[in-house]
């Protein structure tokens, strides 16, 4: 079934003793203003491993595989597979001089992470390994879910660093104390919460229509999928950085169909503070900005951990649910 009205939402993530989203030198990200951050690509990732977990084809993830290595022919190694052998992989097709651009394009949307988020595809020019013809495919999709970078609005929010004890020593350490094992950090906030605001417009697909082979559109499945993960996904990867993440709250507005309404970044419009033990999220600013648009709007839904959030949402006409 093919979806054809916008939506617009946000999604709350809370960090405890866990970093959500670090950069390369192993600290929580941060603006110039030293605010912290997460990226889209931080909370897209877990959605992912949960498709992929649940069976979903998904491309954009890391894949592994054993090749030769080039410095020792006899040396395997453990390595990522690159563009061209994911896509053989998940498509179970060689990439040829048989394969046109329509081929391609078909396979891609056939995925559950590019019909949500869209996709650069720059598969490389190499030759066929069945016809001495050089090809390559290049292309650009923006997906209907765009999700912005999401800010920790918690103001008390700590930087922890953490002294870890490796179990093996470093063989290349030459000082005295060289047999001694080594030690490593882990760095964590004490606690943050991320808002990411996100929209959703099918129209972004509306160039593809009548040139891919069964293609219709942005489809209420991949939506219905794209709703749950926002509402579980975070909580559900449990990796070492991430065990302490989890979704807290989620909100979605539809518009209707024929619907003129254009909203911008919503997670301007939200605070976060503590109230006694809960964490509270304050939508009250939201409520006023939507509140005179309900002509506009098709539904409102909420969802939030009812245990260890409160959400003040004002006026907002809302239906409300937990969030598990």
């Amino acid at each position: 079934m093919i979806k054809n009205n916008r939506v617009y939402g946000i999604i709350g993530v809370g960090a405890y003793m866990a970093n959500f989203n670090a950069d390369l030198s192993g600290y929580p990200k941060t603006t110039t203003n030293n605010d912290i951050f997460g990226s889209d690509k931080a909370l897209k990732y877990p959605m992912k491993r949960m498709w992929l977990i649940e069976g979903d084809k998904v491309f954009y993830i890391k894949s592994m595989t054993i090749a030769k290595s080039k410095k020792d022919k006899e040396m395997e190694i453990l390595q990522p597979k690159d563009l061209i052998e994911r896509y053989e992989d998940l498509f179970g097709k060689e990439w040829d001089a048989n394969l046109t651009v329509k081929d391609v394009a078909k396979d891609l949307f056939s995925t559950v992470d590019i019909m949500n988020f869209g996709a650069t595809f720059t598969g490389s020019e190499s030759e066929s390994k069945t016809a001495k013809k050089k090809i390559g495919h290049n292309i650009s999709i923006t997906g209907a879910v765009q999700i912005n970078q999401g800010f920790n609005l918690y103001e008390k929010t700590n930087v922890l660093v953490q002294d870890i004890l490796s179990p093996f020593r470093n063989p290349n350490d030459k000082s005295e104390d060289k047999t001694a094992t080594s030690i490593g950090t882990k760095i964590v906030t004490d606690e943050a919460h991320y808002v990411y605001s996100f929209s959703v417009n099918p129209a972004n697909y509306a160039d593809y229509l009548g040139l891919i082979d069964g293609f219709e559109g942005y489809t209420t499945e991949a939506y219905e999928k794209f709703k749950r993960a926002a509402r579980v996904a975070t909580t559900a990867f449990n990796t070492n950085s991430k065990s302490g993440c989890e979704n807290e709250l989620a909100l979605f507005i539809e518009l209707k169909e024929d619907s003129k309404l254009f909203l911008a970044n919503l997670d301007r419009y939200v605070e976060v503070r503590k109230k006694e033990k809960q964490t509270l999220y304050d939508l009250s600013k939201l409520a006023e900005i939507i509140a005179p648009q309900q002509e506009e709007i098709q539904s409102i839904e909420l969802f939030h951990n009812p245990i260890s959030v409160e959400v003040n949402y004002g006026s907002l006409p809302c239906t409300v649910n937990s969030i598990f």
